[in-house]
């Protein structure tokens, strides 16, 4: 396992999608480095021991394309490309020429991270990002306000009143968001993982469907203490007012 902390070098012009890149970065406790060109991040990769760089296709200057080329002739690291062309020829062919991945913009905070981790875990055999370690593992049950529930059994229990009860969508979103715990899990992902009942709830949102477990498992869903939103990122189950067991 490497000691030194896990650098990622993100090659992006827009400073908006640099300090947005750099914060799930940040979150997955590695170090984020930026740079707005191919040029610009050649100087940081002089300087800087990176284990992986993320980086844009279409960059001022010398492409992103041909900057992962260039740095692929001379280094085994690990390069993911991330772009807006979103055709299956250009994802192929960045694939082909340089990249070890490809992921195309908008994307979910949750699949970029996961794109990174792959790519890691294949150039750094021995090397386990500290965020892995750290991170809490799935809880067996839950005690959130007045209900207890038991994800092995899938049972949900209202204790101030029996005769409430989950629909099997709302406990599926239960589960999916209670794998990370306190960690926000995006729409698309919460979409792709209620499988058949996606067919259901699609057209009325996922937010909708957000909305019906905090009007059950909330005691003021204005104000929603265990199931919360995070802007961008999409949903957190917080467990900080709950109780949470391995």
């Amino acid at each position: 396992m490497l000691s030194e902390r896990i650098k990622i070098l993100i090659v992006e012009d827009d400073p908006d999608m640099a300090e947005l890149v750099s914060d799930l970065v940040e979150a997955e406790g590695w170090m984020p480095l930026t740079a707005s060109s191919a040029e610009a991040a050649a100087g940081v990769l002089a300087r800087e021991p990176v284990h992986l760089v993320l980086v844009d296709h279409n960059l001022p200057g010398t492409s992103g394309r041909t900057f992962a080329q260039r740095l692929r002739a001379r280094t085994n690291i690990g390069i993911v490309m991330v772009t807006a062309a979103g055709s299956a020829a250009d994802r192929v062919l960045g694939l082909e020429t340089a990249a070890d991945d490809y992921v195309v913009k908008p994307f979910e905070p949750i699949e970029l991270t996961a794109r990174i981790k792959a790519v890691l875990r294949r150039t750094y055999p021995s090397l386990k990002p500290e965020r892995e370690a750290e991170r809490e593992p799935e809880p067996a049950s839950l005690k959130l306000g007045d209900w207890s529930i038991d994800l092995r059994s899938r049972r949900a229990v209202c204790l101030a009143d029996p005769t409430k009860s989950l629909t099997s969508a709302e406990f599926a979103l239960l589960e999916i968001l209670a794998e990370t715990p306190n960690m926000p899990v995006g729409r698309a992902h919460i979409l792709d993982r209620l499988g058949a009942e996606s067919d259901r709830y699609i057209d009325r949102n996922v937010d909708v469907l957000v909305l019906r477990l905090r009007r059950k498992i909330e005691r003021n869903p204005d104000l929603p203490r265990h199931i919360k939103t995070r802007r961008g990122k999409g949903y957190v189950l917080d467990t900080d007012d709950g109780e949470l067991k391995p």
